[in-house]
């Protein structure tokens, strides 16, 4: 038996799931309100509240911790990776406390893996994490020294699509070259080259998303932020929450959109109409970094559930190669098939060094 716990701890959620082999025995999502997470000043405060409810999730379920194999963490932004699996050790521990690449609250699903797995003495993992950067160094390259582009999008749902898009399809996904593209609030174009992720454009450098507003022109970018008329935190809410289809359509939910342009609204059939474009234009602006040599395309999210989305993207960008369709997110699933392969001896986890993450 390889009985795992899954933590994928969200804003406003931690979700927990306990997986036999494959199977998912059960699932849960522990909601957190805002008005309880107010009283924590930073994202650390809030680890006893997560890791409290944790434990009493497993007992309602009648879990016994010592019957865990393995616990597998979703990997925030805590450094530079590599994809696939990290065992957590001291040395991530201490990054994700003291320097973090960003301090996003996904961080915090190691710290309290690494809480308990010390009370059981297992092992415990982060896979495919928002932070791997395998990119070619000439992706990094920018205009400006010292501004790097860097990898950080949704890698854990791309990686697990490109998988499943090989096995489905009898590729050896470390001897392919896939095209793919996370379609959800905020939307990742991903190259992924001989089992690397060789390029990413994330939300901030690509495409406009349901509450992101997506790569900007610049001079009116940086008019904006001197305007006067917002901070530097309200720009960032405006960059990464309220815009896209939020600021030009009032909702971040496609089905809303598309209940609208069912009913004649000729504005939210052109935004939308442009959102696809945006994403077939991110997913050409890759084909070049691999000469054009692409297997497949992979369109994957909760957005790809769309036919009606996903045709207009597909109409434009299947002379590159192929379209298939993998929707849904599937992270707690991703999470427990990444560390799967590691107990079974498929894969074998990467050491987290805090100076060396990418060697």
């Amino acid at each position: 038996m390889e009985r795992i716990l899954v933590i994928n701890p969200g804003s406003t959620s931690t979700k927990l799931a306990i997986f036999d082999g494959e199977n998912e025995v059960w699932k849960e999502s522990l909601n957190h309100s805002l008005e309880d997470l107010k009283k924590y000043k930073s994202i650390y405060d809030q680890i006893d509240l997560r890791l409290d409810l944790v434990y009493k999730t497993m007992e309602k379920h009648g879990e016994d911790l010592s019957k865990l194999t393995a616990i597998a963490s979703r990997g925030g932004p805590i450094a530079p990776v590599k994809s696939g699996a990290y065992e957590i050790n001291d040395e991530m521990i201490h990054v994700a406390f003291d320097h973090p690449q960003d301090p996003h609250v996904s961080i915090l699903g190691a710290i309290i893996a690494d809480k308990i797995v010390k009370k059981v003495g297992i092992k415990a993992y982060i896979y495919d994490a928002v932070s791997v950067d395998e990119m070619y160094p000439l992706c990094t390259i920018t205009g400006l020294p010292g501004i790097r582009r860097r990898g950080q999008g949704h890698n854990l749902n791309m990686r697990a699509a490109a998988l499943k898009c090989c096995a489905d399809d009898g590729f050896d996904y470390t001897k392919s070259t896939l095209i793919v593209s996370h379609l959800g609030g905020g939307i990742s174009v991903s190259l992924h080259v001989n089992g690397e992720i060789a390029d990413i454009i994330p939300d901030e450098d690509g495409c406009f998303a349901p509450d992101r507003a997506g790569n900007i022109p610049q001079t009116q970018l940086v008019e904006l932020c001197y305007s006067g008329k917002y901070t530097q935190k309200e720009m960032i809410s405006l960059l990464k929450r309220s815009g896209g289809l939020v600021a030009w359509l009032g909702t971040n939910d496609t089905r809303d959109v598309e209940k609208m342009i069912a009913g004649g609204d000729e504005k939210a059939k052109l935004i939308y109409e442009a959102m696809a474009f945006v994403v077939a234009e991110n997913i050409g602006r890759e084909a070049p970094v691999c000469f054009g040599k692409v297997d497949r395309i992979v369109l994957t999210g909760g957005i790809a559930y769309s036919e009606y989305f996903t045709r207009m993207i597909a109409e434009r960008v299947s002379w590159i190669a192929p379209v298939t369709i993998i929707p849904g997110e599937n992270e707690m699933q991703a999470l427990a098939n990444g560390v799967l392969r590691v107990l079974r001896g498929m894969e074998i986890a990467h050491v987290f060094h805090e100076k060396h993450q990418i060697d």
